[in-house]
């Protein structure tokens, strides 16, 4: 078999909180060398002069919605997957509220099969957990399924976990890592009811961030932590929105050591309520966009270590669905092939240490859903590798 050799020179090069100027040989598809020079040895080797570029490792997002089975109108594994890999996205964690929902083993693994042929990247899909299949939860591999997704606030389909019986049940259950979207049902509910009675079905998008609010918000998550800490779960917080969530999590000890970890989503450190005037439900996500306020302590608590990974919930509509009346048009939006570049923006804004991007987007999510050889440069792991130019606009 022909030896596949590349070789990257003079790369700014980022891994495990420092910058160097290297190179980096690669055979097949993995890092065989790092080093301040390395030379040519042979005349098939490719190479790539990167100077004046950074060198990271492909970022992992923990947290997309790729539609299919179900949706794919809106986009599938191939199309996700290769906006993904442009967007310097390498692995993906793939969610469970397609349709039909992952929520049995068997449907689970149509997705794996999908994927082994059309996936353009590295990927894993969550086990979804309801009201009455834990036992098909339990049955979960962990060697190649990310983790267990709940819904504490609804969802797609019949995944939103509200019978707190289960609820405990599943957290002292399983081994697995539980990934939770966290808004209180009864509190959206209501405040849905008071907007209905003043709009009727006219409620600006504005409204948003006030009817799946912080409370909704709070309340979810801190149940979530509360329980956690009861049973002893391993459990981590998907798309935190508010300032007030921040408290629930500690900077105090090594991610290593983490039963509860924390995920911040590129949206809510990029836009505010104050942007639904201008991008209405272009914007609109759930958990919803904040204050300013709520921004700045996400952003905070990012850069001091309480959330621990920066991901994009990534889930495409079409336009003509996002241009519905607020009430009618879905939550979410696509993010994956501008991700990585959104937070170099940050970087230039002077928010985020280019160090501290590879370390929320690559080597987190490898430490915390324990992925052999991926997310550093060093030799022996897979080249899941992205060349960044930082001064391209």
């Amino acid at each position: 078999m022909k030896m596949n050799r590349v070789l990257i020179k003079n790369a700014k090069i980022v891994n495990e909180g420092s910058i160097f100027e290297g190179d980096v040989l690669i055979e097949n598809d993995l890092i065989v060398e790092v080093a301040d020079s390395i030379s040519l040895k042979t005349s098939d080797c490719k190479v790539i002069d990167a100077e004046g570029s950074y060198l990271i490792p492909g970022a992992i997002d923990d947290q997309v919605h790729f539609r299919e089975p179900g949706l794919t109108h809106k986009g599938d594994i191939e199309s996700e997957s290769r906006a993904a890999v442009a967007g310097g996205i390498t692995s993906f964690i793939e969610q469970p509220n397609t349709v039909p929902n992952a929520v049995t083993q068997e449907i689970l693994e149509d997705k794996y099969q999908v994927a082994a042929v059309k996936s353009f990247a590295n990927y894993s899909f969550m086990m979804g957990a309801t009201n009455d299949n834990l036992e098909e939860v339990l049955k979960t591999n962990p060697k190649n399924v990310a983790g267990i997704k709940i819904f504490l606030g609804s969802s797609t389909g019949n995944m939103l976990v509200d019978n707190e019986a289960v609820l405990e049940k599943i957290f002292s259950s399983t081994p697995l890592l539980i990934a939770v979207h966290c808004e209180d049902e009864t509190t959206i509910k209501n405040n849905l009811q008071l907007y209905k009675e003043q709009y009727g079905d006219d409620i600006p998008v504005t409204a948003h961030h006030l009817i799946r609010s912080e409370e909704a918000c709070y309340i979810s998550s801190s149940k979530a932590v509360a329980l956690a800490k009861k049973t002893g779960a391993r459990l981590h917080i998907f798309h935190l929105s508010t300032a007030k969530e921040m408290e629930l999590f500690t900077n105090k000890i090594p991610l290593e050591e983490k039963k509860i970890t924390a995920e911040v989503c590129v949206h809510h450190l990029w836009f505010t309520d104050e942007d639904y005037k201008t991008k209405g439900n272009f914007i609109k996500w759930n958990p919803a966009v904040k204050t300013a306020d709520d921004r700045k302590a996400l952003w905070e608590a990012l850069n001091d270590g309480r959330i621990d990974v920066i991901a994009t919930d990534h889930a495409p509509h079409t336009k003509e669905e996002k241009m519905q009346p607020y009430v009618n048009a879905p939550s979410g939006g696509p993010l994956v092939q501008h991700a990585v570049v959104a937070m170099f923006e940050a970087h230039h804004q002077g928010k985020i240490s280019v160090e501290k991007i590879v370390e929320k987007m690559c080597h987190n999510p490898a430490k915390l859903f324990k992925i052999e050889k991926r997310g550093f440069i060093k030799e022996g792991y897979f080249a899941d590798l992205v060349i960044v130019n930082p001064s391209l606009p």
